[in-house]
């Protein structure tokens, strides 16, 4: 306990130094410094706003709208890769030799081209390629993509949709509760009730009844005018780079963590499965998979952070994440130190979030040994 408190005092101790150091000089020189500078108009326009934004506005509120940026690439990146890595890992074990050759393909071809190259490729190939948004590609009827982004129809908002939302809720809730029954019934009985598609079907027609009780059924559908596709949502070309870029870099990364991790399987356990009449598929989803995932998660949580931390690339496509509009702040305001603290911040923050939640899960599918 002594040398701990002896260490901490001295990092302690450290870090004042520096700060104390950086500000003397810093007045020394009639550099002005602090974080008064945030409730000042930034004066500049962002192209991507999760919310309202006008040069009015404060710094602050930029910034804010640049994390927001940041989180939403984040969070749709992980969801993306996870589905793609884990696909391409458990690919690379087939039995199609073909479908094996293409995984191990596509592997080494993302893998071992720079992130930074990948971004500017699809970028290029948003803005140079695709067609101009008076003449955009449609698909399925109601879906556009332009040099413009991609337009596709929403749901008309109103306040009835907070009953599918409820229904979701109430959906997501009885999904868990079958499976916490159906686990618990499988390691009573042996008797393997499904825990994938009914929790899915539960979810669905719950938001669907909600949907039906209380929310309208309009679209907000795309139109193809004269010179532009006006209606729906869309997604801009620079958001859409950035997603495809890190998706696809970071998936052949995941990959080679699932596969690694469905290699550790002792092979004595696959024939055990074998031997009870299993079939391939129920050998992987019921036997390897969860074996695998102790193997699977440690480095699977590093591949997440890079993702997050790789989506400061973004300032080279033009996409406002919270790197970009710091330095658009920084070279207005001149807060140098200020606005690098805030960006090391706001990474530090999500990438412990990020760890958090992984470990958790991490000791949630953990082997507990009897």
């Amino acid at each position: 306990m002594l040398y701990q408190a002896v260490a901490v005092g001295a990092v302690g101790l450290g870090v004042w130094w520096l700060a104390h150091n950086t500000l003397a000089n810093l007045h020394a020189r009639g550099i002005q410094s602090g974080f008064d500078f945030l409730g000042s108009a930034a004066g500049f326009e962002i192209g991507e706003t999760p919310i309202s934004f006008s040069p009015g506005d404060s710094y602050a509120k930029a910034i804010w709208i640049g994390l927001l940026n940041t989180i939403r690439v984040a969070l749709i990146g992980i969801v993306l890769t996870t589905v793609v890595g884990v696909a391409l890992g458990v690919g690379r074990f087939s039995r199609n030799a073909l479908v094996r050759g293409l995984c191990y393909v596509y592997v080494e071809v993302f893998r071992n081209v720079p992130l930074l190259l990948q971004l500017l490729m699809w970028y290029l190939l948003f803005v140079d390629v695709l067609p101009p948004p008076h003449a955009a590609w449609s698909v399925a009827g109601g879906v556009y993509l332009s040099k413009g982004g991609l337009a596709f129809p929403v749901p008309a908002w109103s306040a009835g949709h907070l009953w599918a939302l409820f229904g979701a809720g109430a959906g997501l809730a009885a999904g868990w509760t079958w499976r916490r029954w159906a686990q618990r019934r499988f390691e009573r009985t042996g008797q393997e009730h499904d825990r994938l598609w009914l929790p899915v079907l539960a979810v669905v027609l719950c938001a669907g009844l909600g949907w039906w009780a209380g929310a309208p059924s309009e679209w907000n559908v795309p139109e193809q005018l004269a010179f532009a596709v006006d209606g729906g949502a869309s997604a801009t070309p620079e958001f859409l780079a950035l997603l495809l870029g890190l998706v696809l870099y970071t998936a052949a990364f995941v990959a080679e963590v699932v596969r690694s991790g469905i290699q550790s399987v002792d092979r004595g356990q696959v024939e055990a499965a074998r031997a009870l009449g299993l079939s391939p598929r129920l050998q992987m989803r019921l036997v390897v998979l969860p074996l695998a995932l102790r193997v699977i998660v440690p480095p699977l949580t590093n591949q997440y952070l890079n993702l997050t931390k790789n989506s400061s690339l973004a300032v080279a496509i033009g996409y406002p994440d919270v790197v970009s509009i710091a330095n658009t702040t920084l070279n207005q305001s001149g807060r140098a130190v200020e606005c690098i603290a805030i960006i090391m911040a706001v990474y530090l923050t999500t990438s412990l979030a990020t760890s958090v939640c992984m470990n958790w899960y991490n000791r949630r599918v953990a082997i507990t040994e009897r």
